[in-house]
């Protein structure tokens, strides 16, 4: 099993073996378990069955690398990858498979060119048109090249529970990214933005035809929408601030932020909040400084809050885990949906400035008495560092830390919270807040 060894700022991994062991009660552990070694002391401890619930796994029999839900016909589409033997040789072959999103079930499929990748899938609809679409982007990865030159924006409709191809736009570079804005559709194309609009032919065909776009770019990833403006992810720099400005149909940058931040999911908390994730496994935020002073000013995205997650996130998505009673208080509180690479799926809360306040405060206690594994630090562990920088977090909270204030009876050898420099409002009040907000996770 793995093995991490931590000697000041540096962590090692090593691997060794434990045949057997079996706790008090006789029964084996896990292999999915995690041991600590310290001078004279082996520890060991399982993941708790309680986070195993509610967990439904489709076999596909393929990796599915995209995913969509279309509420309107009741389907799931992917974007898959099946890897097929022939002649002694591996070859990839790409799919947009069709699933029932009751039974899971392939209802149709569309395959992919050679060497065609899916990369982005969308189910949107278009001004003066009715009907609902999946809208997929696609790039042709060509052994010979560094970065695609070529793809497809690919208009699906749903008819019969088949996929029928309405419509396919060609495109020079891999479409990393579709959004629906403003009732047209928004890509992200290796080094540019481009708006399309969706129009009617002579013929009652219709068409995806290009309106206006923005270059300066290394590779726009990741893009999200809110009103008039568009949140920029970069490989290389950061986030950027676009706005679309219809009487010129054109769209420009209005800021950004200039540090060089290789971005792996951003998204828009309200209209001058922005939430990015970087390949440093850090999270943070940046705002728009719409009352600066000079251009120069309103032209810099501010970044307020910085956090070190210890997880590769690749996709935000505002909603909640659990169901929301919206006439309580935490019920109105809004939450983001996270993913990683390892599988981890977390909720992000932007909470009220008063009770941010209280839980920074009780995050600051339970520092000095809940101890972390293996004696880490927990401030250490969360700041913010890659390679330019290391920095305390800020404006973020550790959730699961606070939630272990419930557990602090059983985990404290009796030593008493309030003694330790508690919040003075009592044991019960500061439980029943945080289970109140723990509701929303």
């Amino acid at each position: 099993m793995p093995f991490w060894w931590y000697r000041e700022d540096t962590i090692f991994f090593k691997r060794f073996c434990v045949s057997l062991v079996k706790n008090s009660d006789g029964d084996s552990f896990s292999v999915h378990s995690l041991a600590i070694a310290k001078e004279g002391e082996l520890t060991i401890g399982t993941i708790d069955d309680i986070q195993k619930l509610h967990i439904r796994s489709i076999p596909l029999g393929e990796h599915a690398r995209r995913i969509c839900h279309q509420e309107q016909t009741r389907t799931f589409a992917i974007c898959s990858l099946k890897y097929n033997q022939s002649n002694s040789e591996e070859a990839e072959m790409h799919f947009i498979r069709l699933l029932d999103d009751q039974t899971f079930d392939f209802i149709s499929t569309y395959p992919l060119d050679q060497y065609e990748y899916g990369c982005s899938i969308l189910s949107c609809s278009f001004s003066d048109d009715c009907n609902v679409y999946y809208c997929v982007g696609t790039a042709y990865v060509m052994p010979e090249e560094n970065e695609p030159s070529k793809g497809r924006i690919l208009v699906f409709l749903v008819e019969d529970q088949k996929l029928q191809l309405i419509a396919e736009k060609e495109t020079k570079g891999a479409v990393y990214s579709l959004n629906a804005f403003n009732g047209k559709l928004l890509a992200a194309i290796n080094q540019k933005i481009q708006l399309y609009k969706w129009m009617l032919r002579d013929d009652g065909t219709r068409e995806l035809q290009s309106e206006c776009g923005h270059h300066g770019h290394i590779l726009a990833l990741y893009v999200q929408t809110r009103g008039d403006f568009i949140v920029v992810g970069d490989l290389m720099k950061s986030i950027s601030l676009l706005i679309y400005k219809h009487e010129e149909g054109a769209i420009e940058e209005r800021a950004r932020d200039y540090n060089a931040n290789w971005m792996s999911a951003v998204e828009i908390l309200d209209d001058d909040i922005y939430l990015g994730a970087e390949n440093n496994f850090n999270l943070f935020t940046v705002r728009k400084n719409s009352d600066g002073a000079t251009d120069e000013e309103r032209g810099r995205l501010e970044v307020v809050g910085e956090y070190h997650l210890g997880e590769f996130v690749n996709r935000f998505r505002h909603g909640s885990l659990v169901m929301r009673l919206l006439d309580s208080d935490v019920g109105q509180i809004p939450t983001i949906i996270f993913g990683t690479v390892n599988g981890v799926i977390g909720v992000i809360a932007s909470l009220p400035n008063e009770q941010y306040l209280f839980f920074e405060k009780l995050q600051s206690n339970l520092r000095k008495v809940i101890k972390g594994v293996g004696g880490l630090s927990h401030e250490q562990w969360r700041s913010f560092y890659n390679e330019k920088k290391t920095v305390d977090a800020k404006n973020f909270l550790d959730g699961d830390l606070i939630e272990s204030f419930l557990d602090l009876g059983r985990i404290s050898n009796g030593r008493d919270f309030e003694g330790d420099g508690g919040l003075g409002g009592g044991a019960y009040e500061e439980s029943r807040r945080v289970d109140k907000v723990a509701l929303i996770t």
